[in-house]
Parts: C-alpha cells; sequence; structure tokens
C-alpha cells in the first residue's frame, strides 16, 4: 500500500528530528512514499528545523499555513498536496509511535476498512487530561455511535479520496470515524502505543477543548441524522454490483 504521511506541528520544533529518525527506522516495505511536514503558524523555530529536514530527505515536503488555523486545517492542506491514494496522520510531538503504522496497514489491506484508527494503551498524558479525554470519548462514543473509544488519537490511515469529501471544519480531526461512516465508509481501529511528550507542552486546554467539541458533536449528529452520504454511497456500491449483472444478461 503506498500512503503519504502528514505530519501537523506548531511550536514542535525539538520533537520534529527524533520523530523523523523513528520514521527513517520502520521497514523499507512500510515507510511512507513522502512525507509532509506542514507548520501551523509556528512561533519557535519549527519552520527552520523543518526546512533543515527537507534539505537533508527528497522524501520531505513542507506546507506553510500563513495563520494558526488548527490541527484539522493542517492535516486537510496536507492530505490535498498528498500524492498517495492513502494518507496516514501522526502528531509532531512524539506522543505517538510511528512502529505502529505497518501494523495499521496490514490490518486496511486485510480488513478492507477505508479507515484504521489508533486506541492509545496505557495513557502517558497527566490525569486530568486522562479523565478528560475518558469523559469526552465516552459521551461521543454514546452519541454519535461510532464504535471508537479514542477519536482524538493522531495515529489514523484513511483513504485520501474519501478523505477529501468530507465535511471539513475546525476540530473534524477528533471526529474522523464518526465522519467516515456517516459517508458510507468502514472503520476498523488497532492498540497503540502512548508515549509521554519528549519536549515543550501541549498546545491545547482541556476546559476548551470540552467546550469546542461538545458544540463540534452535534454539528456530526446533524450529519448523522440529516445527511445523504452514506445512501448515496450504498446506492453507488448496488450500482456496481448491478452493472455486471446487466452486462452478463445482454449477451446471455
Amino acid at each position: 500500500m503506498q500512503y503519504s504521511l502528514v505530519i501537523p506541528a506548531h511550536n514542535e520544533a525539538d520533537n520534529l528530528p527524533p520523530l523523523l529518525a523513528e520514521i527513517a527506522a520502520l521497514p523499507p516495505f512500510r515507510r511512507p512514499a513522502e512525507i509532509i511536514l506542514v507548520d501551523d503558524a509556528s512561533e519557535d523555530e519549527t519552520a527552520a528545523v523543518m526546512a533543515g529536514l527537507v534539505a537533508a530527505n527528497p522524501r520531505l515536503r513542507l506546507l506553510r499555513l500563513p495563520r494558526r488555523s488548527g490541527q484539522s486545517a493542517a492535516m486537510l492542506a496536507g492530505a490535498r498536496a498528498a500524492r498517495s491514494p492513502w494518507v496516514a496522520t501522526i502528531d509532531a510531538d512524539g506522543e505517538n509511535d510511528p512502529a505502529d503504522l505497518p501494523p495499521m496497514i496490514e490490518l486496511a489491506i486485510a480488513s478492507g476498512a477505508d479507515l484504521v484508527g489508533g486506541l492509545r494503551r496505557e495513557r502517558k498524558s497527566s490525569g486530568s487530561k486522562q479523565l478528560a479525554s475518558h469523559i469526552a470519548n465516552g459521551l461521543r462514543r454514546r452519541v454519535l455511535k461510532d464504535g471508537c473509544s479514542d477519536s482524538a488519537c493522531g495515529l489514523k490511515l484513511v483513504r485520501r479520496d474519501l478523505l477529501l469529501r468530507l465535511p471539513s471544519f475546525n476540530g473534524m480531526h477528533r471526529f474522523l470515524p464518526a465522519l467516515v461512516q456517516i459517508a458510507g465508509g468502514h472503520t476498523r481501529f488497532i492498540g497503540v502505543n502512548d508515549r509521554p511528550r519528549r519536549h515543550g507542552r501541549s498546545n491545547y486546554d482541556n476546559l476548551g477543548r470540552a467546550a469546542r467539541g461538545l458544540i463540534d458533536m452535534a454539528g456530526v449528529l446533524w450529519l448523522k441524522r440529516r445527511g445523504l452520504a452514506a445512501a448515496v454511497a450504498a446506492a453507488e456500491e448496488a450500482a456496481r454490483i448491478e452493472e455486471p449483472r446487466i452486462r452478463a444478461g445482454r449477451h446471455s
């Protein structure tokens, strides 16, 4: 499977070099075809570090957003620039383990899923962050019924064409499993490693993220109840199945 790896980053100058070194150590047949670094208007040395990394590695590409736009915008910018049929995402802070990418690829191939999402095991974040995440995931899972216990995990693998058809909004990266399902796609999930942040501090606060998440969840629920994407996808699939039968009938 050929895939592009998108790494959104805001103020992650110290975390990017060791992360890229780990990605380079992946098995050759499971390394990404390209790595797209997306600088979300960083205020530290991230842009300079990215430029140095790109100069040393022809598989790296660099995008810079002119103003702070958020992780969803950075993810979509990278996906639009990607040249592969699949897009993987990973957080730039080092909390996600690149070694989990090969098993995710194997699961996508074996299951035929349109999205494979990571479920973080043995969380290493602070107690308050874990509690907030547990509450948010539980509420989202009960309301949206997406079957995902960790929608905010940064490790995801998704078909690029499907990702670019999804409704886009700030915060959509936390609702990708539900959005893919609403669009008629199939999702699978796999346990992945969780690691402590190497350097710096998180770009999110629990209270602000929770408030925005409730508003976003209401919007996704509206799409689930009123959207037509799944019905259209089912009709297209039925047409693809029926067409060979019609052709066969004409020749009989």
